[in-house]
């Protein structure tokens, strides 16, 4: 009797294992988030200026079990890759000096060691480059402005500039149709010419974000607000019958102005996606944001909430640039509840905390166990030996 107990008990043993690894063998393997890095043009590693520059990367990122790069191709109306319309200066620079396309280079690189590389474009924000080709083809009436009629760059100092920081950057208005034939034909260039990225990053696809920042345009003499260039300004009056800049009196007036606005930001972030997403949905559309909700909505009427739950973009990154771990906390638990169709990745703001990785050690520990989609640092100037040391 006892050996027919022991028997069966055995058989039952058996069974279990074998079942525990068939489970097993059928569970998917989850991939932990990703993890990416910004390189900026401005980068004093100067990756795409030689071969060495280009290894060094992609062995930083090897080291550091990175396997995203955020590569910036296009910033201030400079092309930094192989453009036949827009100004290449800065790309045959890094040719000349190279010796060879350094960019074709990286991208094949990247692909042999399973990084994937997305093109950083910096949509609405031209810098400081007063001589970028949009502007010498349509002057000064592409630019968006504030309720006094000034751009976001700071030509002059007036009594209000004691009040709020001003963006000191020109800023383009993406309520003018000629905007979106801008952009969309910096994207298609970029999605055509180089077939090994794996998507589109956009940054600055958003109005000037002025500080302290005011919610919505019915506080306007309270602080700035944007979106009145000439052409967007013209079509509402057109859709409306309202003048923004004089007529608008009630708080439903204010809405629909800042509605507008926020849909021009919008319908552009969902054209982008259009285009990239028809030459192949593999290639990923993402966007860097302002992490607080409330002040990308009303203030840079950038709602990228909205646009994770529509699903037009795959995924945002919140730029959560701060030293207080408690704040960042905040940022990354109130995120999740955007989440929408798509994801949520976290920028962590690696150039603060520099000369003290602790501090960054202990906020990168915090946002992991927080389980987001996806972590990007930045910048790659600030990866030392001693934070890849941390990430492994």
């Amino acid at each position: 009797m006892k050996n027919k107990i022991l028997f069966l008990l055995l058989v039952c043993s058996f069974l279990g294992l074998s079942l525990v690894f068939a489970q097993n063998k059928e569970a998917p393997v989850k991939d932990g988030p990703a993890r990416g890095i910004w390189v900026s043009v401005f980068s004093s590693k100067e990756v795409l200026y030689s071969k060495a520059g280009v290894d060094n990367l992609i062995a930083q990122c090897k080291k550091a079990k990175i396997n995203e790069i955020y590569l910036q191709f296009f910033q201030s109306g400079n092309a930094y890759y192989d453009s036949k319309i827009y100004d290449r200066t800065k790309y045959d620079k890094m040719v000349k000096e190279s010796g060879m396309d350094s960019l074709d280079l990286l991208l094949r690189e990247a692909q042999e060691n399973n990084i994937k590389v997305f093109a950083w474009v910096n949509v609405l924000s031209l810098g400081k480059n007063n001589k970028a080709d949009i502007l010498k083809k349509y002057g000064r009436s592409i630019l968006t402005l504030d309720q006094y009629q000034r751009t976001s760059k700071i030509e002059s100092k007036t009594e209000l500039d004691k009040y709020y920081l001003r963006e000191d950057q020109i800023y383009l208005e993406p309520g003018d149709p000629r905007i979106e034939e801008y952009i969309l034909t910096v994207i298609n260039e970029i999605i055509n010419r180089y077939p090994l990225i794996s998507g589109v990053h956009l940054d600055y696809i958003r109005y000037p974000s002025p500080v302290p920042f005011i919610p919505g345009s019915r506080f306007n003499k309270f602080g700035l607000t944007y979106g009145y260039g000439p052409k967007n300004v013209e079509r509402f009056k057109d859709k409306t019958g309202l003048n923004p800049l004089d007529t608008l009196n009630n708080e439903e007036e204010y809405l629909a102005w800042d509605s507008w606005k926020r849909q021009q930001v919008t319908d552009l972030v969902r054209k982008i996606s259009s285009l990239v997403k028809v030459k192949s949905a593999d290639l990923a559309v993402s966007c860097a944001v302002i992490p607080l909700t409330e002040r990308a909505y009303s203030n840079a009427f950038q709602d990228w909430s909205g646009w994770l739950e529509e699903g037009i973009v795959d995924y945002v990154v919140l730029m959560s640039y701060t030293k207080d771990n408690q704040f960042a906390k905040e940022i990354v638990k109130s995120s999740f509840g955007h989440r929408g169709k798509k994801k949520v990745y976290i920028g962590i703001g690696l150039f603060l905390m520099k000369n003290n990785p602790d501090l960054f050690l202990n906020q990168y520990r915090m946002i992991s166990d927080l389980a987001p989609d996806g972590i990007v640092f930045f910048s790659i100037d600030d990866l030392t030996d001693q934070i890849i040391g941390y990430l492994n």
